[in-house]
């Protein structure tokens, strides 16, 4: 089977480098080029190839948008980008555009050819530092949870419940629990959400838009 290729670079002297690297791998033919985003999203369109080499600042439109419109369009094609950007900035907005790898133009040309063959078996072609800022970044995300998101469905029932200002027994009477469950409740949602007492519960719920209107 012949991998078809696309390179995507606004820097000439780069693609032809490409080009001659990767026409003298077995298996491999580029069957286009492309100066700026906006003729890697044409040739894509027309060419149809397996892997698209992607810079990321080009002309007119840069690679991550590229990458965006070339997967809406065709999903199939697998985006490899190929950047001297190692920052999680570039790294990430292009890894949520579709990119299925990202490799840094100083590392060795061997690194390329794997990537693009490990692309090719359905797996990932990411370097190791943007693996890296991969799991760096979602380890953030996860730190920045919303902590309503550890409560229970019955907790947030009781925080809405606490934010109508009703009392443990009146709550109890409203689920149909004890009010010794309520109590528990209550416990549990201010140990989550940090809070003091219940005045702070009831202005978390009205804050988070959860209280009953």
């Amino acid at each position: 089977m012949t991998i078809k290729i696309v390179i995507a670079d606004d820097h000439h002297i780069v693609r032809k480098g490409l080009v001659l690297f990767l026409q003298s791998q077995e298996g491999f033919t580029v069957v286009g080029e492309a100066e700026n985003g906006q003729v890697a999203v044409e040739k894509a369109a027309v060419l149809n190839p397996d892997i698209m080499l992607m810079d990321l600042s080009m002309p007119i439109l840069d690679g991550i948008e590229a990458t965006k419109l070339i997967q809406q369009q065709n999903p199939n094609i697998k985006i490899l980008i190929l950047t001297s950007f190692a920052d999680q900035h570039h790294a990430i907005p292009a890894l949520e555009a579709g990119a299925k790898g990202y490799q840094l133009k100083d590392s060795d040309p061997d690194k390329l050819v794997l990537a693009i063959k490990a692309m090719m078996r359905g797996e990932s072609g990411l370097d190791p530092s943007v693996t890296a800022h991969l799991i760096s970044h979602i380890q953030g995300k996860k730190s920045e949870r919303n902590p309503i998101d550890e409560l229970t469905s019955r907790e947030i029932e009781v925080l809405r419940e606490i934010a109508s200002g009703k009392s443990n027994k009146e709550i109890a009477s409203s689920l149909f629990i004890t009010e010794k469950t309520v109590k528990t409740h209550v416990s549990n949602i201010l140990a989550k959400l940090n809070l003091h007492d219940r005045t702070q519960a009831a202005l978390y719920a009205v804050k988070q838009g959860i209280h009953k209107v």
